[in-house]
C-alpha cells in the first residue's frame, strides 16, 4: 500500500510538473513562432533572404574556350548508368566541356568496368584516374587484415598502376580518407607522408602520371560548431563533416605531411585538389606553389569561397595561371556549370554558386573575376593537356 507521506510526495511533484508544463506553452509556442515575421525573432533554418540588388547578369550558357574538366564523379553520382551518361554528354556538348576526368576509376577488375563505362561509347571525351586500394579483402574494421599493412603493398601497387596505364588510366586519386579515417593495426591513423607508400608516388612519377591528392577540408572543418563558426549551418546538417582536435590531426600537420611527400617526389606531379584545400588562404598556397614546382591545383567546389574574394582571386589567377585546373567535383546539374563560368569570365556581382535554395557551403554570394582569353585558355584546357596523359589528344579531336 502507498503511505500517506508517499502520497503526498507524488502529489507535490505531480503539481511541479503541471506548472512546468503550462509555464512552458509561451516558449513553446514562441519557438513555433520564430519566422522572423512582424518583428519576431528567427530561426536560421527559416532565413531565406531574397537580394533586392538590381546589378548586371551575364547569363552564360557556354564556356568560352574547351573545357577538361579533372573533377568529377562518374561512378559515384552516375552509378554507371548509361542514359545517364548519354544525358551528361550531351550537357558537355551544350557547354563546350571537352574532357572529364572521372577520379573514381579504383584498380581491378572494378577498374576494367568503370573503363568501359565511360570509354565504350564516348573514348575522347573521357579520362580515368584510378585509386589505391588500400583494404583490399580485408575486414572493414580490423585493420590489422588490410592489405596496405601487409609486406610489400606499395611495390604490389605500384605494379597495379603499370598495368592500369597500359589499360588507359592517366592518373592516380587520393582521397580525404587518406589521413583523416584509414587506421593502422594498433587504431591509429594512416599518416599521409608514411615512408610505405613512398614507392606509388615513384612510380607515378615514373609512369608520368599525376597524383590528384584531397587532404584535409576547409578551415571551417577544424573549428568548433558554435556561434563563431561561419558554416555553423552547413555543419549543423553534416555534423560528420566536422573534425574536432581530440579524434583527428590538425588541419595544418595534414597539409604538412602533404608537402613533405611533394618535396620528397619532385619527379611527380601533383595536383592539390580543392585549391589544395586552401582556397579561403590564397597567400598560404601561392607560398606552396612557389615553394614545390611540382604541384598544381584544381578549383572544384571552391568557387564559392574564391568568389567571395574576387579581388584576391583575380590577382591570384593571374599570377598562378599555368598551374591552376579547372574542376567542378560533377556531374552537377546544368545551372551549377553556369556559375562556374560566370565566375570565371564575367564582373557579375553577388551572383549564387549553387543551384540549391540554401547554398551548400557558405551563407554568401559571389563575384565574378573576367579572367582574360589567354588565362582561360590555360584554366580550361591547356595545362591539363600539358600534364595529364591523353587529354591534349582528346581535346584536339573535340575541337576538330
Amino acid at each position: 500500500m502507498v503511505t500517506a507521506p508517499e502520497k503526498t510526495k507524488f502529489l507535490q511533484a505531480f503539481n511541479v510538473l503541471v506548472i512546468l508544463f503550462w509555464t512552458s506553452i509561451p516558449v513553446f509556442a514562441q519557438l513555433e513562432s520564430l519566422d522572423g515575421r512582424d518583428g519576431r525573432n528567427l530561426t536560421l533554418g527559416k532565413f531565406r533572404p531574397k537580394p533586392t540588388l538590381k546589378v548586371k547578369q551575364t547569363l552564360l550558357e557556354r564556356a568560352q574556350f574547351p573545357v577538361v574538366d579533372v573533377h568529377t564523379h562518374f561512378r559515384h553520382r552516375l552509378n554507371h548508368d548509361l542514359g545517364k551518361l548519354d544525358d551528361y554528354v550531351q550537357l558537355m556538348d551544350k557547354h563546350n566541356i571537352a574532357v572529364c576526368c572521372s577520379l573514381d576509376g579504383k584498380l581491378g577488375d572494378t577498374l576494367d568496368t568503370h573503363l568501359e563505362y565511360v570509354g565504350t561509347k564516348y573514348p575522347d571525351r573521357f579520362a580515368v584516374f584510378a585509386n589505391v586500394d588500400w583494404r583490399g579483402e580485408g575486414d572493414e574494421n580490423d585493420p590489422s587484415t588490410w592489405a596496405c599493412h601487409q609486406p610489400g603493398f606499395g611495390e604490389k601497387t605500384a605494379r597495379q598502376l603499370q598495368l592500369a596505364v597500359g589499360h588507359g588510366v592517366c592518373g592516380l586519386k587520393l582521397y580525404k580518407q587518406f589521413g583523416l579515417s584509414y587506421r593502422n593495426p594498433d587504431g591509429s591513423l594512416i599518416t599521409i607522408d608514411d615512408p610505405r607508400w613512398d614507392p606509388i608516388w615513384t612510380a607515378c612519377g615514373q609512369l608520368g602520371i599525376p597524383v590528384i591528392i584531397h587532404t584535409a577540408d576547409p578551415i571551417a572543418f577544424f573549428h568548433p560548431i558554435d556561434e563563431t563558426n561561419e558554416r555553423w549551418e552547413e555543419l549543423f546538417r553534416h555534423p560528420e563533416w566536422s573534425f574536432p582536435p581530440n579524434k583527428y590531426p590538425s588541419r595544418e600537420s595534414l597539409l604538412r605531411a602533404r608537402n613533405r611527400v611533394i618535396q620528397r617526389h619532385p619527379e611527380t606531379t601533383f595536383i592539390g585538389a580543392h585549391m589544395a584545400n586552401s582556397s579561403e588562404d590564397l597567400a598560404t598556397v601561392a607560398e606552396w606553389l612557389e615553394k614545390y614546382p611540382n604541384l598544381y591545383i584544381e578549383i572544384a567546389s571552391r568557387i564559392g569561397e574564391l568568389g567571395r574574394q574576387p579581388y584576391t582571386a583575380r590577382q591570384f589567377f593571374l599570377q598562378y595561371s599555368n598551374r591552376i585546373l579547372f574542376g567542378t567535383d560533377g556531374p552537377w546539374p546544368e545551372l551549377r556549370l553556369t556559375f562556374y563560368w560566370r565566375f570565371l569570365e564575367t564582373y557579375d556581382e553577388y551572383f549564387p554558386y549553387s543551384e540549391k535554395e540554401f547554398p551548400p557551403q557558405g551563407f554568401w554570394r559571389i563575384y565574378g573575376i573576367s579572367l582574360p582569353p589567354r588565362v582561360l585558355r590555360q584554366i580550361y584546357f591547356e595545362n591539363a593537356s600539358r600534364i595529364i596523359p591523353g587529354v591534349r589528344s582528346k581535346v584536339a579531336n573535340y575541337r576538330r
